[in-house]
């Protein structure tokens, strides 16, 4: 079976957002946000000298990968995404491109990704990765701010313009010849085989440098595919909005990267959960008109996935197994 065929039937997979952010749980000084959990540093403007301390406290003795994938498998999914490197610019493997990651900066001191990868062919399960290409908050010359400042949601600006403000002189090609192409080729050459590399929210990205990080894609993991958010018209599965169950029929293939509560990253407050029976009518609505089902949950600081999430996510697999 192909890598389309694949992704055709796979129907459902689990995607994680988990980082720095984490350790937060959506609170600062005293203030709770509401937007999604992973966007903190944007929403407060943490400086990067403020948010590089969580790096030095980042220690989730309760992760295990093998626990995380024996649940996605659990649960009936096909796949699993995970954050390589979100906005904030950390990354969750060892990098040796930037010390800014997970092995070098923090004392726990070991490879998220890389257990992950692991844990995925001991139990069959298919690995996909996520990285930001476009926003880094870490870099002078991350990407975003060709949207302007305060221009998402709730006020936040999609570049860091706190530590560096003036916009006339961020440069992305700066930060994507850097950071981002070498960390890509990081990601494809260091964890096996991928089943997909999930990129995210094209702003400053040009068509150029799109389809050098399709081609890199290509050129080291043949038949792994690529989502339509490397921007530009490229991609080779369509991404729907976040949360936007849609009624259109696909034929070809399309994902809804959706979230089983409001955010992405962890909130130590969310607790509106999806009912189980919520969760099997959107899979069941998506994948009738062949969309796949991508359900985020963002583990805590300490690694463990919150027990309501996984709760919910036993109960589906076992109506799944019911209704086979």
């Amino acid at each position: 079976m192909n890598s389309k065929e694949w992704f055709k039937q796979a129907k459902f997979g689990l995607m994680i957002h988990w980082g720095l952010y984490s350790i937060l749980g959506g609170e600062w000084k005293g203030q709770r946000m509401g937007y999604i959990g992973e966007w903190i540093q944007s929403k407060y403007e943490i400086p990067n000298k403020e948010y590089e301390k969580l790096a030095a406290i980042f220690n989730p003795i309760y992760f295990d990968a093998e626990e995380w994938v024996r649940l996605a498998k659990d649960a009936g999914m096909e796949y699993i995404v995970v954050t390589s490197k979100h906005h904030d610019g950390f990354a969750m493997y060892h990098s040796e491109n930037d010390p800014y990651n997970v092995v070098d900066a923090t004392p726990f001191g070991r490879d998220v990704i890389g257990e992950i990868a692991e844990a995925c062919r001991k139990y069959g399960l298919k690995l996909g990765l996520y990285y930001s290409q476009n926003e880094d908050w870490h870099e002078p010359h991350g990407g975003g701010y060709g949207l302007g400042p305060k221009t998402n949601y709730d006020n936040m600006s999609c570049s860091n313009d706190w530590d560096f403000p003036d916009y006339s002189k961020k440069n992305y090609t700066i930060c994507y010849e850097k950071k981002i192409k070498p960390q890509v080729k990081e990601i494809l050459t260091k964890y096996g085989e991928l089943c997909l590399i999930w990129f995210d929210y094209p702003i400053d990205i040009s068509p150029e440098q799109s389809r050098e990080l399709y081609d890199m894609v290509k050129k080291y993991q043949p038949n792994c595919l690529v989502n339509t958010r490397i921007g530009n018209g490229l991609g080779d599965y369509t991404s729907t909005g976040d949360n936007e169950i849609v009624d259109d029929y696909f034929e070809g293939l399309a994902e809804c990267p959706a979230t089983l509560n409001k955010t992405w990253g962890y909130k130590s407050f969310d607790n509106e959960w999806k009912p189980v029976e919520e969760v099997l009518r959107i899979k069941n609505h998506l994948n009738k008109r062949g969309i796949n089902y991508l359900l985020n949950v963002g583990p805590d600081h300490l690694g463990r996935i919150p027990a309501p999430a996984e709760h919910i996510l036993r109960e589906v697999g076992k109506r799944l197994k019911e209704e086979e």
